[in-house]
């Protein structure tokens, strides 16, 4: 008889930062710049993406040099190969992005202190190898960023009755062509609370709502299969 298949941890580790555990969704980490800066796509993106770079690159490091580190030094440590990747990636803002490095601003250099790039350098990058602690990082930021493009899409839709307001931030001035104008411009159309942090939670909430419903309800369905199956 051959062996059963065995899960892949490639697999498990993108299930995991994607959908079961999500930072933004399931461990309730990073909220700041949850709440912060997604007000609109393009911006909740940037910074999501920016995120997901630093965790990916700090899991390597971090998984790489773990064996040199002593305990008693190891969270000081951690923090400054952080803070050292945030500075590059804050200064490339600069440098390439500077009008939307002006918009995000103070955020940027907060990911040094956000609990999801120290968390998963703790939990995991510390206790596996560089390539699983790069692809556990990518994906834990992506996770986060999924989550920062939804609510960002659902904040700017209800609060502003657009999409992909402000890509010539990122696009330069062809980005313009790019914003979607659900409600037409002459409306002056803006409803206040869904730009605003309150908005920011309530959105938040819709999400980790609909999240859990289809989490029930992929579990009754595998339980109502598994009951069929068994029933003679």
């Amino acid at each position: 008889m051959s062996d059963p298949i065995q899960p892949s941890p490639w697999r498990d580790i993108a299930v995991n930062g994607i959908w079961k555990q999500n930072a933004g969704l399931v461990q309730i980490l990073g909220l700041c710049p949850i709440l912060a800066v997604s007000s609109s796509v393009i911006n909740a993106v940037s910074l999501g993406l920016a995120t997901t770079l630093v965790t990916a690159l700090s899991g390597a490091a971090i998984a790489a040099l773990r064996g040199f580190i002593s305990q008693e030094i190891r969270n000081p440590v951690f923090i400054m190969i952080i803070a050292t990747l945030v500075t590059c990636v804050d200064l490339l803002f600069n440098a390439y992005l500077h009008p939307l490095y002006l918009v995000l601003g103070i955020f940027i250099p907060l990911i040094t202190t956000n609990c999801i790039v120290m968390g998963r350098a703790e939990a995991y990058a510390a206790r596996n190898t560089p390539a699983h602690a790069a692809f556990d990082g990518l994906m834990m930021g992506l996770g986060l960023t999924l989550v920062l493009a939804v609510l960002g899409a659902l904040r700017e839709l209800v609060g502003k009755g657009t999409l992909l307001s402000g890509a010539e931030l990122v696009f330069g001035p062809a980005g313009q062509a790019l914003t979607l104008r659900i409600v037409p411009e002459e409306m002056h159309y803006q409803f206040l609370l869904a730009l605003l942090p309150p908005g920011a939670f309530i959105g938040l909430g819709l999400i980790i709502a609909a999240k859990s419903w289809l989490d029930s309800r992929r579990q009754r369905v595998a339980l109502a299969a598994q009951t069929a199956g068994a029933a003679p």
